[in-house]
């Protein structure tokens, strides 16, 4: 299949290089056109880690040009880049044509289904709880891909387009997701912005002053238990809605292939294992900058609708707010362009399911 990928980061690289390698056509667009200069000029793509392959990958000259033609097109960058990416795939997309999120944030696939109802576009749009993998960019043409994970919740907007988008997820990726039951699951499954709030803000030091430090073994028993209360509190919401959503312990267990326990204890399995990764060398990570804006606010918002606070991540944005001297809920561009503050818990679960 011909699969057009909107991003140019690591996440991007390394979908690239599974499709290449899996005898499909990847193409890349970078929306600034800089990290793909190199392989535009005809350089391989080359994977090293759970991936090992170098491959010949397409690059499109714009949006228009990578999504033309396309069979699908997968959405893969930061959470601050989607609606700029969303604008503008929207005029080039065309009905039936499925779009992937990986992964899903902050109701990014309500806004996009919002913008395609205005143009009467219909296509399935699909949304993945997490990223298809972990890695990091070695240069403009190397990514390292460090985790292929197991299992992958997967959901669609709208719900009737389900089992198509599954079989497409299968078909380009293999046996590894996990049907849930829509948007709103997945937006309650995406645990990375709980785990990296617990992470981050009791390790910001060491960000700050640039160390290479263990992530997997600097979560201590005390990080870990204010994981878990973060998780409960997700946990709860989830409950609301009647969804059954992951536990982060079973997420860290099936995600890195460690048997369950406390969630320090599973993080030290993981760095026994050389698996714990290390931590952000600077405060500028998406740790913050990106999960914080897009992954907890959106959950501090479902806590007020569902009236379950979520005390805890509704804390740690102000306390990191303060600590960036800045307003970090300013900088999601995605919720105020849907407007849904002012909704019901039904209202949201019938929007989550049917899509604009």
């Amino acid at each position: 299949m011909r699969v057009s990928i909107l991003g140019a980061g690591a996440i991007a690289y390394g979908l690239a290089a599974y499709l290449a390698e899996s005898g499909h056509w990847p193409t890349l667009w970078s929306p600034s056109g800089q990290r793909t200069k190199t392989l535009a000029a005809g350089e391989l793509l080359r994977a090293t880690g759970d991936i090992e392959a170098a491959v010949p990958v397409r690059i499109a000259k714009d949006c228009r040009d990578a999504v033309a033609n396309a069979d699908a097109v997968v959405i893969a960058l930061p959470a601050y880049g989607h609606k700029m990416v969303m604008d503008a795939a929207v005029p080039h997309l065309i009905d039936g044509i499925p779009v992937i999120i990986s992964s899903h944030s902050s109701f990014a696939a309500l806004y996009l289904s919002r913008r395609l109802a205005e143009r009467k576009v219909r296509l399935p749009i699909v949304v993945w709880g997490t990223t298809l993998l972990t890695g990091r960019q070695l240069g403009p043409t190397e990514v390292l891909v460090t985790t292929i994970r197991q299992k992958l919740d997967v959901a669609t907007v709208p719900l009737s387009s389900q089992e198509e988008g599954y079989e497409l997820c299968t078909t380009l990726f293999g046996d590894r997701f996990v049907k849930r039951d829509g948007m709103l699951a997945i937006a309650l499954s995406n645990l990375n912005p709980q785990n990296h709030l617990g992470i981050a803000l009791l390790n910001l030091t060491r960000m700050e002053k640039a160390e290479q430090w263990s992530q997997g073994g600097n979560v201590t028993p005390a990080v870990g238990r204010f994981i878990e209360a973060l998780d409960a509190e997700r946990l709860a919401i989830a409950a609301h809605f009647g969804i059954a959503v992951r536990t982060v312990k079973e997420h860290f267990s099936l995600s890195f292939h460690v048997p369950m326990g406390t969630v320090s204890e599973m993080n030290q399995e993981m760095d026994r294992q050389g698996r714990g990764g290390f931590g952000p060398a600077t405060i500028e990570s998406r740790y913050i900058l990106e999960d914080v804006p897009f992954g907890l606010l959106p959950t501090v918002l479902l806590g007020k609708i569902t009236g379950n606070p979520a005390i805890l991540h509704d804390s740690g944005v102000s306390i990191l707010s303060a600590a960036y001297g800045r307003d970090l809920k300013a900088d999601n561009d995605i919720l105020p362009a849907l407007g849904i503050e002012g909704l019901s818990d039904v209202g949201l679960a019938d929007l989550s399911r049917e899509g604009f």
